[in-house]
């Protein structure tokens, strides 16, 4: 028998329980918030620490003989090479498919190239684990005994493709994310490559010099940058450091900034002018986005403004108004 609340209730649902709750979530969020401010850690150290390690994989291949060179470069362990094992006995690596899983990677910040594996044994492993699991909770424990056949099906399928598309969804996700804090510091980081070629910089030096002065601002980008500078510097090829910065960048204006160096290293045009270009480019391409965006706006704000906003400055307005209508039509009950 369900007891009826003792409180003032809206809607059937109790005030004072809801208001409780809501109170606890609230201040549960600030304390969240403010431990997370409190124990912010700032990523130089990790920073330094992956660009050390990139420095010392440099050295190894240099000084590895010529047909090992490719193998001292990557990062190989004994967990990724008995996970390749595994699956180069099922029949089921593709080069194809890892090549795509290692470019997702590098696009999201993963150097390890050899995760593609791990990300492959993730994607056989978890429609497996979440499809059973699946099938205990709706078939087996029945948590919701009221669900039809279709609905249960739904949900075991649901389940399947959460686990296949899980990983590649995360990747994807993350590696957007990276993007768009690349591209928003990309303008600036061109604008100090160009100071940085009219004052008489080298090219590794320069990107050296805008990785220390962006790195704080734009994280991402500094560690790009500052990678680039290592790879100048130890490659026998400079062609290919630049290229390596368009495998980790899915950019389109960093695939141009690359073009530039690549060509300007080619021929012998000056940097700083066709730099000074593509930082005009750029900066027109940021005001139009944001001229977009700012166009969208009320069309965007057009549903909030109807469900939210609007029905509570009716309230506001009209509440008096058919409370004081509703007064003179009932009348004073005292009077007569």
């Amino acid at each position: 028998m369900i007891t009826p609340p003792s409180g003032p209730t809206l809607l059937g649902i109790d005030v004072v329980l809801a208001g409780t709750v809501l109170a606890g979530i609230a201040a549960a969020a600030m304390v969240l918030a403010i431990y997370a401010a409190v124990t912010v850690r700032d990523p130089m150290a990790r920073r330094v620490r992956s660009l050390a390690a990139r420095r010392e994989e440099l050295k190894a291949g240099l000084l590895a003989r010529p047909n090992a060179r490719r193998h001292s470069l990557l990062r190989r362990t004994r967990t990724t090479d008995r996970i390749r094992e595994a699956l180069a006995s099922m029949k089921v690596l593709q080069d194809s498919q890892i090549s795509a899983i290692q470019q997702k990677l590098a696009h999201a910040g993963y150097r390890n190239k050899e995760l593609a594996v791990t990300v492959i044994l993730a994607r056989m492993v978890l429609p497996i684990v979440l499809g059973l699991t699946a099938v205990v909770l709706v078939y087996g424990i029945e948590i919701y005994p009221e669900w039809g056949a279709f609905k249960r099906f739904l949900a075991f399928a649901a389940a399947i493709l959460a686990g296949y598309k899980g990983p590649e969804l995360y990747l994807s996700n993350k590696a957007g994310k990276r993007t768009q804090a690349i591209r928003k510091g990309l303008p600036d980081a061109v604008d100090l490559l160009v100071i940085c070629a009219e004052a008489g910089l080298t090219v590794d030096a320069a990107f050296n010099r805008v990785a220390r002065e962006l790195g704080r601002a734009y994280p991402e980008l500094g560690d790009e940058f500052a990678l680039t500078a290592i790879e100048l510097s130890f490659l026998t090829e400079r062609r290919q450091a630049f290229e390596n910065l368009a495998y980790r960048v899915d950019l389109d204006a960093v695939r141009g900034v690359v073009t530039t160096m690549v060509q300007t290293e080619r021929y012998g045009t000056p940097l700083a002018s066709a730099l000074r270009v593509l930082a005009a480019e750029f900066r027109n391409q940021r005001m139009m986005r944001a001229e977009e965006k700012a166009a969208r706006l009320p069309a965007i704000m057009t549903v909030p403004l109807i469900l939210f906003i609007l029905p509570v400055l009716f309230v506001v307005i009209l509440g008096p108004a058919a409370c004081s209508i509703a007064d003179n039509l009932v009348g004073d009950p005292g009077a007569g």
